[in-house]
């Protein structure tokens, strides 16, 4: 099976390609090529939308007469995948795009209108800062502190990220149990407090016993104790009292 692959051809050795006539071709030939559609169109006489993506076979040639910066500008030509309706297009160097020419409009892209904006405010601090200085210098100096402040936060990240790799299982689990133990003290203090506010006399409440007082609470704690003792010594005699 392998002479049916070989690629070489035979070439005698009186060949000589001096001798081969040289076609004369068209500049704007077209040539068929293979492609995939690069944005989302809707075709003009169906109304069918061809998404981005879509495989068709297209005829390529040169647009004669336009370049951008020296690079050629190709245009293409398919058919709608409905109706067969011829469509055309062609490439847009200056934008990096294509350019929707016949049968066929672009469908509203929104990053479009976002990088319009982004051109535009670009064009416009151009514009600003070629005839002012001052306005050159303050933008440089924005620009600057906004890359300080991406660092800083960037930097921040890294010194969290690489302190919570470094953290192990055990070791939060020792903290979470260290952090319960202290609110569970602190927790006991504060009720001790409550209890010492609540049970605490102030000096203005605090009676003052004189003698005669004095004597007859002695003679009542004498007789209270010696009924205590009876009592231990005959229950009976408690009763019968």
């Amino acid at each position: 099976m392998g002479e049916r692959k070989v690629l070489n051809k035979y070439y005698p050795p009186d060949f000589d390609p001096a001798k081969i006539p040289r076609r004369r071709q068209p500049k704007n030939q077209q040539i068929k090529v293979r492609m995939m559609l690069p944005m989302s169109i809707r075709c003009n006489t169906c109304g069918n939308y061809i998404y981005k993506g879509t495989k068709f076979n297209s005829r390529k040639e040169d647009v004669i007469g336009e370049t951008y910066l020296g690079i050629q500008i190709f245009r293409f030509y398919f058919k709608c995948t409905k109706c067969s309706a011829e469509l055309a297009m062609k490439t847009d160097p200056q934008n990096s795009d294509y350019v929707v020419e016949a049968g066929a409009t672009r469908n509203f892209e929104p990053w479009r209108d976002q990088d319009e904006e982004v051109d535009k405010e670009k064009r416009k601090r151009d514009a600003e800062e070629m005839g002012d200085a001052m306005k050159s210098l303050e933008n440089r100096t924005l620009d600057s502190k906004r890359e300080m402040d991406i660092m800083a936060a960037l930097d921040e990240m890294k010194s969290m990220k690489s302190r919570h790799a470094t953290v192990s299982v055990d070791a939060m689990l020792e903290a979470l149990q260290r952090t319960g133990e202290n609110q569970e003290k602190k927790l006991d203090e504060e009720d001790e407090e409550l209890i010492k506010t609540i049970f605490h006399r102030p000096k203005e409440y605090v009676r003052r016993i004189d003698e005669e007082d004095w004597d007859d609470d002695n003679d009542d704690i004498a007789n209270d104790t010696v009924k205590i003792l009876l009592m231990a010594k005959d229950p009976l005699c408690s009763l019968q009292q």
